[in-house]
């Protein structure tokens, strides 16, 4: 079970904005240079994060994009069901097709896990992450190492 790079990048990308949108709209090339995610991979997804109502652009000198609703209200989970992944523990993405068209003997277990993680990733909210200490300091390590021109992270 993986969380594939989309949704990763997708709840990065979010925090990202929430932690340094605060004050006005972010661009996306500042998010593509503090997190090292390429440019035309976080259009493809802020389009998709647009469409479903988290983010909203601002064009224009200055523009770029704020967070549509308050971070406290935008959970992980809608993040990732906004670019259309899931979290699924199965072989068979739900299907019960697991073994040879048939549910396999831990298909319901594999289910039950990804009902957990969906349940844990619905009550964790962009507001919740943006208050963490270790979060803090890795955004304030990532603004420091962009403005000194460093684009390779360290830990």
């Amino acid at each position: 079970m993986r969380l594939t790079t989309k949704g990763r990048y997708a709840v990065t990308a979010m925090l990202d904005l929430a932690l340094n949108g605060q004050y006005g709209p972010t661009c996306l090339g500042d998010i593509s240079k503090r997190q090292e995610i390429s440019l035309s991979y976080l259009e493809q997804l802020f389009s998709r994060l647009r469409r479903s109502g988290l983010v909203q652009s601002v064009r224009g000198p200055g523009g770029g994009y704020l967070l549509a609703r308050p971070a406290g209200e935008i959970s992980v989970s809608q993040v990732i069901d906004a670019v259309d992944e899931t979290v699924d523990a199965t072989r068979c993405q739900g299907l019960s097709d697991c073994q040879q068209g048939s549910t396999c003997l831990t298909h319901h277990l594999w289910c039950e896990l990804s009902g957990q993680i969906r349940h844990f990733l619905d009550d964790v909210t962009l507001a919740q992450l943006m208050q963490r200490p270790d979060v803090l300091r890795i955004a304030t390590r990532q603004r420091n190492r962009v403005e000194a021109g460093i684009l390779a992270s360290s830990p």
